[in-house]
């Protein structure tokens, strides 16, 4: 660990979270399908629920076994990495991801980021199930350690770096009721809102769009 924050630049992390908020490309129609009734069941920005934070889980049965198989399922048909229970409406502090498709799903109950890196940074897009269309670039820890519980109330303790941590902090976020557009910067949080308001898409300039333009702001085009 070096004294100094030491960001990432983007293309070092994998874009999977950035790509919830995109359609995606070169899946069939049945897939297709299953995404859209997915995510008809996923709370949009604009409901009061994701501004609220979860209650612990007090009781482990098997409805909540049930639950968190219903929160992997439609995770996996969103084509999503992650899923908080806040964003199905439930204000119950339970959370699932998946980082990869070899990867199994994991569920935590009752998470709470007990180490973050604070001194070894980075900055990735991301997107979310629940702002659709619009991608941020957020700085995350890029180490973390959670403790949590499993469906049954055992004990887990979880050592993540890299995509995963990016996920399950952003995850937990959504059990305290914060939005990945309070933890990006002014002008991409101002421009996410208006496409989120209008129904459009929103993401940020990438290195080769900033290349395109000319000294007065201009797009350039090359024959």
């Amino acid at each position: 660990m070096s004294d100094e924050q030491t960001p990432t630049p983007v293309e070092e992390l994998d874009d999977e979270l950035a790509s919830e908020a995109a359609e995606p490309e070169g899946i069939d129609e049945e897939a297709l399908e299953r995404r859209s009734e997915a995510l008809a069941q996923v709370v949009k920005f604009g409901d009061p629920v994701l501004r609220s934070a979860a209650s612990p889980v007090s009781e482990f049965d098997d409805d909540l076994a049930t639950e968190a198989e219903r929160m992997i399922g439609l995770m996996r048909d969103a084509i999503g990495v992650g899923l908080a229970a806040t964003q199905l409406g439930t204000l119950r502090r339970m959370l699932v991801f998946q980082v990869g498709s070899e990867a199994e799903p994991t569920v935590l109950v009752n998470p709470e980021i007990e180490w973050r890196s604070e001194d070894d940074l980075a900055t990735a897009e991301e997107g979310c199930l629940s702002l659709p269309g619009v991608i941020v670039d957020v700085e995350r820890p890029l180490h973390i350690r959670a403790r949590a519980v499993d469906v049954h109330g055992e004990p887990l303790s979880i050592e993540a770096s890299g995509l995963e941590a990016r996920v399950i902090q952003h995850e937990v976020d959504h059990l305290d009721g914060v939005l990945m557009l309070d933890r990006t910067e002014r002008e991409q949080r101002r421009g996410a809102l208006s496409a989120l308001r209008e129904g459009g898409t929103f993401a940020p300039e990438s290195p080769e769009d900033e290349e395109d333009l000319d000294e007065n702001g201009e797009a350039s085009t090359e024959e």
